[in-house]
């Protein structure tokens, strides 16, 4: 069976942000994720972290101003330092935090900016991201997201993004795969794992439509866990779901539950 992490920017949310990792463990997840710790001190967290016994096993990279609704900066030809001192600033807390791996989001290109200019601004960010990630021994992780969600997004296909990490041509450079995401896009999830797995560094996971639990929607979860499972598989993934009603309630998808 898959290993599952908590994704705690959507789970748990009863609780205050640090809180939710202690929250995690005693709802018997093994690990914990979450898009953005960088609202709170790296310390108390890394002893959130040590007292629940759980690692954080993913971020994001700063993304803009979120609350603003950027939705990432790498493929922004004018925020091109902006992006990078971010790189900087998460490596910091991904070290403070044991956290192994870092995920970018491309983001929704500029209105009026050149497609040659913003793609490249895209691959070069992404190159030096690579190395800086590289020479702290972590990966870096590139996410296609649905543009139902968030319309324009740069990347929203698996080919896609997989043609980027191309082009950047490091070797610590992998495909985020969100099941959601793949699902509203692209479908053929489980013939994309098949074929990509080497590739895919790290899955998430939600049902559609509603972004809930598995269980609410159309994706047919104990089919692909066992996928999973038959492949080798052995990476976490992400549970990055709104929950129906409340956390606890949904956990009844999880096996063992």
């Amino acid at each position: 069976m898959p290993r599952f992490a908590a994704n705690l920017s959507l789970l748990f949310s009863e609780h205050d942000f640090p809180a939710r990792i202690g929250a995690a463990a005693r709802a018997g997840f093994a690990a914990v994720e979450c898009q953005f710790p960088y609202a709170w001190p790296a310390a108390q967290l890394a002893d959130a972290l040590h007292a629940a016994g759980v690692p954080m096993v993913l971020h994001n990279l700063p993304a803009g101003d979120w609350a603003a609704g950027e939705r990432g900066i790498a493929c922004h030809p004018d925020r091109v330092g902006e992006f990078r001192d971010g790189v900087g600033r998460a490596i910091d807390t991904a070290r403070a935090l044991g956290c192994p791996q870092l995920n970018c989001l491309a983001g929704v290109p500029p209105a009026g900016a050149d497609a040659a200019r913003v793609a490249t601004t895209l691959v070069d960010n992404l190159r030096f991201a690579a190395d800086a990630l590289a020479a702290a021994g972590l990966r870096l992780l590139v996410e296609p997201i649905n543009t139902f969600d968030i319309p324009g997004f740069y990347l929203s296909r698996s080919d896609q993004a997989l043609a980027i990490i191309d082009a950047v041509g490091a070797d610590n450079v992998f495909l985020q795969f969100d099941l959601y995401h793949a699902q509203r896009m692209e479908g053929e999830l489980a013939g994309t794992l098949s074929r990509q797995l080497p590739r895919i560094g790290h899955i998430q996971l939600a049902d559609t439509p509603g972004r809930h639990e598995p269980g609410t929607g159309e994706i047919n979860f104990p089919f692909l866990f066992a996928h999973l499972d038959a492949l080798g598989y052995a990476g976490w993934v992400g549970c990055e779901y709104v929950p129906a009603t409340t956390t606890e309630a949904g956990l009844g998808w999880r096996p063992g539950r």
